[in-house]
């Protein structure tokens, strides 16, 4: 690469909490909280995130709508324990979105990371 060309600036395949928590909150990032209503009422929504749930029927064009059709935007996928956010993050790379980044501790953490909650990061209560 020449230094006359832009450095790309390739979203990670899988961000921490705290990492998705502060370029969510300087619009890096859309935050996409895909649980489930129930789950949303349960724990509440990571601050910054945009709740679509994955089980919604309309879900991709869901998706198409909220990234206003940019399948480059630089979205990030939670979910509680980062499975379905894995599932999600190939399968939307299968359909064309580029910068595509898993929270794969979620919301409720696993093996690897305490996730969200355990991490005292904020979240706001579900209006549902």
């Amino acid at each position: 690469m020449s230094s006359l060309e832009p450095a790309q600036s390739e979203l990670p395949l899988q961000i921490s909490a705290p990492d998705a928590r502060s370029m969510a909150a300087v619009d890096d990032i859309m935050l996409i909280d895909i649980r489930t209503p129930m789950e949303w009422s349960r724990s509440g929504l990571p601050e910054g995130a945009v709740a679509l749930s994955i089980q919604q029927q309309d879900f991709p064009q869901a998706l198409l709508d909220l990234v206003e059709g940019d399948r480059s935007r630089p979205i990030a996928l939670i979910c509680a324990t980062g499975n379905r956010s894995a599932m999600l993050q190939r399968y939307l790379q299968g359909q064309g979105y580029r910068q595509v980044s898993d929270v794969s501790e979620g919301m409720m953490g696993n093996h690897a990371a305490p996730g969200w909650l355990r991490r005292g990061l904020p979240v706001k209560p579900y209006p549902g």
